[in-house]
């Protein structure tokens, strides 16, 4: 009789990342979180700019104020030329992480894959439908059905930083992750529906760009002199098509090649992704805040937030929605599939990721524009609503990440324990032979050190007790 098969092993998610992958999202992170309190710093100075009533007059003036060359349409203001212009930059790189992923990361293998993505969708379903049925019921505007489901990953990083909770490398990575597919989602988003009428000549000429850009990079060609003047026109063109100018971005960082060739230290989208990283999280995100989170905030503006369907319908989204979604998808997908928990987590620190994912900022505040483009007051009432649902997704998340934090900062510890002084962290050697015999070279010198100490306790406390005799036996000759 032929012997049953073993079964599968069960695949643990959140697992331990490889040393190549965490040291790649311990840098992106880095980057990001930098970035992250930049743009609390810009949104804070928005609102203050916004608010205080010698400052409001300016605050509309400057955003208002438009410059560009009116002859190729692009006479824009400075709001239009942060959210169309700047955040092309944002889409820029977002683009060259989906393609690393694809390519190098989670994304590749869809095992791995397979958790991320379908969080993600959870993640952007579950806040449209409760934006639906909130705005359904209230008898308020569909149009803003997708302003919730976006997950703003600087911001939520900002978080973890101020807060100071050190997240195992693994749940960042999920995170990441998680933020790149749901970059993926908004952009499509972005592109199928909200697109109102195609200039065919324009789209003609960006597409006609775009294959320059991927022929110039076949070929090898370098030089920011080639590649930056047309990406500018790119830019330009996608604009005047009628597709929003960010999908430019995206297309381009798309095409970089994100694998290293033989000889190569690093591959061109993983180096162009190091130089433009920190203008886009320390310049470009912050900037398109500046202009966009300024929205004047009273008791009544806060009121309505909770009474008007739209408003309520992203606040809910966006605290509610976010959190349901990835937390019931993780879970779904655990329940279904071989992939279970690691034994260092809870499904309560799923919870809190989940709960943190429910800040939405940056592309959140850009669909609101687009949305509601033809309506100012509900635009700057659905901008309150978002920036109030971050803020309590924030302080939930915090709360949640608190409870549990002496918990990862072991965790992070002993993932950062470099006992024999290698440059690699010790959990990454354990099946290196090399490895073993440092450490045992290092114990056999702790070993002889207290062997030493030892003896020279050993040889005080003799000494002080061969004291104490004598001074006794000279205090009975004296009696």
């Amino acid at each position: 009789m032929a012997a049953s098969p073993p079964p599968a092993p069960t695949r643990k998610a959140f697992g331990r990342l490889s040393l190549p992958e965490r040291n790649f999202v311990a840098d992106a992170l880095r980057t990001e979180t930098v970035g992250g309190v930049l743009l609390l710093v810009a949104a804070i100075a928005a609102l203050l700019w916004a608010n205080i009533p010698a400052l409001q007059h300016s605050y509309e003036t400057v955003g208002h104020y438009h410059f560009g060359p009116e002859a190729l349409g692009l006479n824009l203001s400075v709001e239009h030329w942060a959210a169309d212009g700047l955040l092309a930059i944002f889409f820029f790189v977002a683009g060259i992480e989906l393609k690393r992923e694809l390519v190098a990361g989670d994304l590749k293998d869809p095992s791995k894959a397979v958790l991320p993505v379908v969080a993600a969708l959870c993640g952007m379903a579950a806040p449209a439908l409760v934006y639906m049925l909130t705005v359904v019921t209230g008898g308020g505007s569909t149009a803003g059905w997708a302003v919730p489901t976006a997950t703003d990953i600087a911001f939520a990083l900002a978080v973890l930083a101020v807060i100071g909770t050190s997240l195992p490398s693994a749940l960042r990575a999920f995170l990441l992750t998680l933020a790149v597919v749901d970059d993926l989602f908004a952009i499509l988003i972005i592109a199928l529906f909200f697109t109102e009428q195609l200039n065919f000549a324009a789209l003609g000429g960006a597409v006609a760009g775009l294959v320059v850009f991927w022929l110039l990079l076949r070929k090898g060609v370098r030089g920011w002199y080639v590649y930056v003047p047309l990406a500018v026109v790119i830019w330009g063109l996608m604009y005047n098509s009628g597709i929003h100018a960010t999908i430019a971005g995206v297309a381009m960082g798309l095409m970089l090649r994100c694998t290293p060739r033989e000889g190569e230290e690093e591959s061109p989208g993983e180096h162009i992704e190091h130089l433009v990283r920190p203008l886009s999280a320390g310049l470009a995100v912050p900037l398109f805040a500046l202009f966009s989170a300024g929205v004047v905030v009273s008791g009544g503006a806060l009121r309505d937030v909770f009474t008007q369907p739209e408003t309520l319908g992203v606040l809910l989204g966006l605290v509610v929605g976010k959190t349901v979604g990835i937390f019931g998808g993780t879970w779904l997908t655990a329940r279904f599939t071989r992939a279970s928990l690691s034994d260092d987590l809870a499904w309560a620190d799923l919870f809190a990721v989940a709960t943190l994912a429910g800040i939405g900022f940056t592309v959140s505040l850009l669909i609101d524009e687009l949305a509601f483009a033809g309506d100012a007051a509900l635009t700057d009432e659905v901008k309150a609503s978002v920036l109030l649902g971050s803020l309590i997704a924030a302080v939930l998340a915090t709360v949640l990440l608190k409870i549990r934090n002496a918990k990862y900062r072991r965790m992070c510890e002993e993932e950062e324990r470099d006992e024999d002084a290698s440059g690699v962290p010790d959990i990454y050697e354990q099946d290196d032979p090399d490895y073993h015999l440092r450490m045992a070279a290092l114990h056999e010198r702790k070993a002889a050190e207290h062997r030493r100490l030892a003896e020279e306790k050993a040889a005080a406390r003799h000494a002080v007790a061969e004291g104490v005799g004598r001074a006794g036996d000279e205090g009975h000759r004296r009696a």
